[in-house]
């Protein structure tokens, strides 16, 4: 398959795939975009396109709002982008060419395999053990 060369900061997937895998609105991407929690890339005709990097991202800021965190406290447990150990979501001549080389079922399917596999071996969640301090115990 075409993505074994690709690496988790290639600007690889619209919007459309992002939804469907999030269940997150184009919206709430937005919103989320605004807020600086994620940096996706932009064409030259203005699309975004995001990372693996910003999916996972996205994941943990839904998980923060079905937990009942709000946009403050998100912005407490998740560094704005660049400032963490993440590399901001690049667009260059590898990433285009990848890109077209994939059909969107294919970068769906591929963005999929990757988030069903769970994180990456050794990485601790962003918002492991940041948690407690929002939540009272009883």
């Amino acid at each position: 398959m075409a993505g074994d060369e690709i690496r988790r900061n290639m600007a690889l997937f619209p919007i459309g795939i992002v939804m469907k895998l999030t269940d997150l609105t184009a919206r709430q991407i937005r919103y989320y975009e605004q807020h600086e929690l994620i940096q996706p890339a932009r064409t030259a005709g203005n699309q975004r396109l995001f990372s693996f990097n910003d999916v996972e991202r996205l994941l943990e800021i839904k998980a923060l709002i079905e937990k009942g965190v709000n946009i403050a406290g998100i912005k407490q447990v998740m560094n704005p982008v660049g400032n963490g150990s993440d590399e901001p979501t690049v667009i260059n001549e590898q990433s285009e060419v990848k890109r077209r080389e994939m059909s969107d079922s294919q970068l769906h399917r591929m963005l999929k395999q990757q988030l069903m596999s769970g994180k990456r071996p050794g990485q601790v969640s962003l918002i492991q053990g940041e948690l407690s301090r929002f939540f009272k115990t009883k």
